[in-house]
């Protein structure tokens, strides 16, 4: 029992230096459009570049891992994670930082692909659920980090220095697990079994499922991703801003498993969904009209998680066991879709606004979609499809 649990904090802490790595660009993100004498829309692009290659990846990641060893791949991904981190850090160019954001990028998404299942492998049938509302926080967790830790660095000594230590917490995370990871003694025909695809009732299921996860996502997204440039624009420091826009997360790093817990206590998944999208929005169109920061940022991260837990079960709803491999990579395929699209339309519209105030309103929009692609999901999934 203690051996699994210290491999889940291994992988915590490997999925908390991705995070932190993806948001560095957002917490640095005032530093970078003076330095670089880029706008929103640059900027917007660059958060997204990290993920892109996820649309790409995420469908034949398990087979990629399958092939060549789960812990193979992931150390492959830190690899490349560290080297595109170092990159950026000494990039004299606008050009070279995106070039050194890919890099890392697909070995952030190549990653990402893998680990869940890895937790999966330890934990199936022990604690599973705790174990997965651990292992998901690790993204809140690490962007929390980043957006307390790294203006303030950058202030201090530059971005240079920044972007160095989010490499070095990449060479941590292969560090530890190269040195401490090892997968479970028990039989893994079904890993080498080839995944079967779903019906197509379950894969339009699956689309709109990954597009209300994409959409939750992103409208999360614009918090973190816009939420430090739009206290800048009010006057507030670098640092003060991050960690203001920090408390968010580490906040909805509560209020994620709190959602979950209670969904399943209650009974009552889709109804707990439904009122986490409707107070998020509300929140996100007050936060850009108040002075009161700090409140309306601690609402955001009280309300902005509770629809994560429901909405990870619906692919529970329509998915058997042996179409659960590809389902759910068409589920994340559509997530790295919107994950990538939405930061580069904030930007091109805050750009247009002229505030980044303007990303929190579209983020809004975004959850007031989830309610009709549910109406559109409950449709189509009323029970759990067999495969072809």
């Amino acid at each position: 029992m203690a051996q699994r649990w210290k491999i889940l904090a291994v992988l915590f802490v490997v999925r908390l230096s991705m995070a932190f790595q993806f948001q560095s660009v957002a917490s640095l993100s005032p530093a970078m459009i003076k330095t670089y004498g880029v706008g929103f829309g640059d900027i917007g692009v660059l958060i997204s570049l990290y993920l892109a290659p996820g649309i790409a990846f995420a469908l034949p990641g398990g087979e990629i891992g399958r092939r060549f060893g789960d812990k193979r791949v992931v150390l492959a991904g830190l690899a490349l994670m560290t080297a595109g981190g170092l990159l950026m850090a000494f990039a004299p160019s606008w050009g070279l930082q995106i070039a050194g954001r890919v890099v890392a990028g697909i070995g952030g998404v190549v990653l990402n692909a893998l680990m869940s299942k890895m937790v999966t492998d330890w934990f199936a049938g022990r604690e599973i659920a705790t174990a997965m509302a651990i292992f998901v926080n690790s993204w809140p967790a690490g962007i929390a980090l980043c957006l307390f830790l790294l203006p303030t660095i950058a202030a201090a000594s530059g971005i240079t220095t920044a972007l160095l230590v989010t490499a070095a917490f990449c060479a941590l995370g292969f560090l530890l697990l190269a040195a401490l990871y090892q997968p479970p003694l028990r039989d893994d025909t079904a890993v080498r079994t080839p995944a079967a695809w779903p019906s197509q009732a379950a894969t339009r299921a699956m689309i709109v499922a990954g597009a209300i996860w994409g959409l939750f996502n992103a409208a999360l997204g614009m918090v973190f991703g816009f939420g430090t440039i739009l206290l800048v624009e009010r006057g507030w420091s670098l640092p003060a801003a991050g960690s203001a826009t920090s408390l968010v997360l580490w906040i909805v790093s509560l209020s994620v498993p709190f959602g979950g817990v209670l969904a399943d206590r209650t009974g009552k998944h889709i109804e707990i969904m439904l009122v986490g999208f409707a107070l998020f929005a509300v929140a996100l169109v007050i936060a850009t009209r108040t002075d009161a920061v700090i409140p309306v940022f601690v609402a955001l991260g009280l309300v902005g998680g509770l629809s994560a837990g429901p909405i990870m079960s619906l692919p529970a709803r329509v998915l058997t066991p042996p179409v659960r491999a590809v389902g759910i990579g068409i589920h994340f395929t559509l997530f790295y879709a919107f994950a990538v699209a939405a930061p580069v339309i904030a930007g091109a519209f805050s750009s247009r606004v002229g505030t980044a105030g303007a990303a929190f309103d579209l983020g809004a929009f975004m959850l007031a979609l989830c309610f009709p692609a549910y109406w559109i999901f409950n449709r189509l999934a009323p029970r759990k499809a067999h495969a072809h």
